[in-house]
């Protein structure tokens, strides 16, 4: 398992799902860490306390990513509390289903200021710390959906696959200064959203997959901290699907 005891790491939506699995294991791994959170209070503080009994250090943090203000006041506390940002994990999103002839400019609009705008904004705030250090680590959650596209999910496929661009981008221009930046898309997890499924979908889901199950948040929180780790330390602008299969 990799160390990265010393480094502060900071999480966007890991108050519960993939972001708390992220949390938790990069926590397990000896980093501080931060994490944002919209809603959802009493699951914020249950996250922080999983990580104080690892051992660990972790700071919760209300914001909303899609906000410029916000997000400077969410790095400025955690710099506060922690120190400069190490690892950024922009894993914040929403979604607003619907097809597209019937999907509101709203609700388009919202799911791209969460999902891509609000990793934009976070990956912004990030960089000039990291630059200073001449180290950091950029880890975008995108989706199998992204790669894929996925009918009623324009605004959301559309926010994925925007990331996977910023991803490359942000890549090519961080580089120089020891910066990775890479994409994790996890396919069909198992998490509160896949909970509420009918029993009819998740057996359509499933079998579109080809290990036939639907993965663990844990999955997808070991695939980030690998790209965390200084064992990926000449991977850079990359997309790691964690998906079963899916997008074989």
């Amino acid at each position: 398992m990799s160390d990265l005891t010393g480094k502060v790491a900071l999480v966007t939506g890991g108050s519960r799902g993939i972001g708390r699995a992220i949390v938790l294991e990069l926590a397990r791994r000896g980093a501080a860490v931060a994490f944002s959170y919209a809603s959802r209070e009493e699951a914020a503080h249950e996250t922080v306390s999983l990580v104080s009994a690892l051992g660990g250090k972790a700071l919760a943090v209300h914001a909303d990513s899609g906000d410029a203000a916000a997000v400077k006041a969410l790095f400025d506390t955690v710099t506060r509390a922690l120190g400069p940002v190490d690892i950024l994990v922009n894993n914040a999103g929403i979604t607003k289903d619907g097809l597209s002839m019937t999907m509101s400019e709203d609700a388009f609009d919202e799911v791209l200021r969460v999902n891509l705008k609000g990793a934009f904004l976070c990956a912004k705030a990030a960089e000039r710390p990291m630059m200073k250090k001449r180290w950091g680590r950029i880890i975008n959650l995108s989706s199998i959906v992204g790669l894929r596209g996925n009918a009623g999910q324009a605004n959301y496929a559309a926010s994925k696959a925007g990331l996977i661009g910023l991803t490359k981008t942000l890549a090519k221009e961080l580089a120089t200064r020891n910066i990775t930046v890479n994409a994790v898309a996890p396919g069909f997890i198992d998490t509160d959203m896949t909970a509420v499924l009918p029993e009819q979908a998740k057996a359509s889901l499933l079998n579109g997959i080809p290990m036939k199950r639907l993965g663990a948040p844990e999955d997808v929180a070991r695939a980030v901290a690998f790209f965390a780790s200084e064992e990926a330390s000449y991977i850079t602008g990359q997309v790691l699907c964690v998906d079963g299969g899916m997008a074989v």
